[in-house]
């Protein structure tokens, strides 16, 4: 009886090891991942070309070393320190790193140390066959051809913990876009991976490949890609803010093709490459004037007058103004014991006039009239909440979509906001200074420059983006949509004639370019120090070929930085090239420096 039952529980154990050992998949694929060690074979990165085919981003030979523990026995420290171009703590926290990876293993290669640029491996190599455990593997590097354009390009880095559980696409040591045109499109500029499936005995020690090779794949090289970006130009708007806190944004209106994009202060894209990546973002970090920081797109500005423009055309749509209608102005808007400044000009004036003479009265008098109207709006939250949708609709106060990491969204106020911050009695005249974009309203250098492009346009535009062509690929659907605000075409002409006025006759006659019929509002914005000086302009007046904004922090009135330098950088795209009392006047704006304490103290 005993016999039997230990009869039939061997013969239970058998059946059991049988079918974990033979018949189960899970056990056959445990076995395979301990026999089989999958080699990685990288792709190329795609390349970065501007819209003219000048090659911006490439790939160059790097060099990882690798270590496999088991082997490095006898190893001299030092000397190998001294071979590598490291401290000893540095090679004992490297070596600590390795140790604390997942699936780390004695027997098979592990990375020591990664991008190593050629030139500088090609001293390490012959020194390092000396070290017993330790060799190489060939990579590539990234190198950029330009010191200009580092916040549109970005930079790669190595992957972090986070990035990795986050696509199992990557491993330690594997290289990710970073910031810039880098990271937006990652996916399309790495390529896919290969793999070559090699055997390994139960020590993790490398026999030889699998099945020759049965299942090895091919590595799919990363996707080349254009930009929209015109390098002349660009280079050009890093020359102008030099010595100065600020940025230029340069759109093709009928695409909405972001031309240029200068953010000052900058830095050379090269900095973040190589072994002195880490030492020179700190650096970079460290810096109080944040030249990392793509102001661009991050910055979050008050628009100053060029928010005019908005107010004109949403006065006209509502019914609140018409081109005819006129406003007092006795050195300002004066009602109810409230004052806003202004300067001297005709008065009474109409909307044409009012725009090309930047009248602060003007507009303060069309948003009162529109938020305390109730004809039209049962209270001033309901004529708010009006006017902050035109606003939405013309790409503020939200995110515009940009094809680059971390674009800011500026600041519409709504009636809730005001409701929350004034209570519910407050008013027109209570919150008159958002007409004149000043207040609780900012924007980005951007979104600025998308409303040149709009009324350029007479009533659309493209959402901005920085990459042109993706190597058989297509652009989202999002960069070749056109987008409408909710104001009637008819009402854009009058916008347009205020802003050709401003540079015949009014706050813009530095762009009055011969040829070129530049249309231009200027802005002023006041803050904490000097005024901020910006511009936002197109030409030509007919067919539009470029919009761009200038800001230029603590400038001044608009015509002293923001007025010039946009005019430069339109004479130079519609022209190609600067006549040469421009080019003396670039000259002179590039050697005039701003003192910022704010930032430096």
């Amino acid at each position: 009886m005993i016999g039997g039952v230990v009869a039939l529980i061997i013969f239970i154990y058998i059946a059991r090891l049988f079918s974990l050992q033979v018949m189960s998949d899970d056990y056959k694929a445990s076995a395979e991942s301990n026999a089989l060690y999958k080699e990685i074979i990288y792709p190329s990165r795609g390349q970065i070309l501007d819209r003219n085919g000048e090659l911006l981003v490439y790939n160059e030979p790097s060099y990882n070393i690798t270590v496999v523990m088991q082997e490095q026995v006898g190893v001299d420290t030092a000397e190998f320190c001294k071979a590598v171009g490291i401290t000893p703590e540095v090679y004992l926290e490297k070596m600590a790193e390795i140790k604390n990876k997942r699936n780390y293993s004695r027997y098979t290669p592990q990375l020591f140390m990664t991008q190593i640029p050629a030139e500088e491996f090609a001293i390490m190599r012959e020194k390092l066959s000396r070290f017993k455990g330790f060799s190489f593997e060939k990579r590539s590097s990234r190198r950029y051809a330009t010191a200009h354009a580092a916040h549109i390009l970005g930079d790669v880095g190595e992957v972090n913990e986070k990035e990795i559980e986050n696509d199992d696409y990557y491993r330690n040591g594997d290289i990710i876009g970073k910031l810039g045109v880098e990271r937006s499109y990652e996916k399309q500029l790495r390529g896919q991976k290969g793999v070559r499936i090699l055997l390994r005995d139960v020590r993790g020690r490398i026999k030889g490949r699998f099945e020759e090779g049965k299942y090895d794949t091919q590595a799919i090289p990363g996707k080349d890609i254009t930009l929209t970006i015109d390098m002349k130009l660009q280079v050009l708007a890093e020359r102008l803010l030099e010595g100065k806190v600020g940025s230029i944004v340069a759109i093709e209106p009928h695409t909405g093709e972001v031309l240029c994009m200068a953010s000052s202060p900058t830095y050379d894209p090269n900095m973040l490459v190589g072994r002195d990546r880490g030492k020179n973002h700190k650096l970079l970090k460290q810096n109080k004037r944040k030249p990392m920081l793509n102001r661009a797109v991050m910055g979050t500005y008050p628009p100053g007058s060029t928010f005019k423009i908005t107010q004109s055309l949403i006065g006209l749509q509502e019914g609140i103004i018409t081109p005819q209608t006129q406003f007092p102005c006795s050195g300002g808007f004066n009602y109810k014991g409230l004052h806003v400044g202004c300067h001297g000009h005709a008065s009474p004036i109409a909307l044409v006039p009012a725009i090309a003479t930047s009248c602060n009265a003007y507009f303060c008098w069309n948003l009162y009239r529109m938020f305390d109207n109730r004809t039209k709006y049962k209270s001033v939250q309901e004529g708010m909440t009006r006017w902050k949708d035109h606003l939405v609709a013309m790409g503020y106060g939200y995110k515009l979509g940009i094809d680059l990491p971390s674009e800011a969204r500026g600041m519409i106020p709504n009636a809730d906001y005001y409701d929350k911050y004034l209570g519910k009695n407050w008013n027109g005249l209570t919150v008159v200074s958002i007409s004149i974009g000043q207040g609780e309203v900012t924007a980005t250098p951007l979104q600025i420059a998308n409303l040149g492009a709009m009324v350029a346009n007479r009533g659309y535009f493209y959402t901005p983006h920085v990459v042109k062509e993706i190597q058989g690929g297509q652009l989202d659907s999002l960069y070749t949509t056109k987008r409408k605000p909710m104001i009637d075409e008819k009402w854009y002409p009058y916008a347009v004639d205020g802003m050709r006025s401003a540079v015949t006759g009014g706050t813009c006659r530095g762009a009055n370019i011969p040829g070129l019929d530049v249309c231009g509002k200027t802005g002023t914005a006041q803050n904490r120090g000097q005024d901020h000086s910006i511009f936002m302009g197109f030409a030509p007046k007919e067919n539009p070929k470029i919009a761009v904004s200038v800001y230029v922090e603590n400038g001044g009135f608009g015509a002293t930085f923001g007025v010039p330098i946009g005019a430069l950088i339109i004479e130079q795209y519609l022209n190609g090239e600067l006549s040469d009392g421009s080019k003396a006047k670039a000259n002179s704006i590039q050697a005039r420096k701003i003192s910022y304490p704010l930032y430096d103290k």
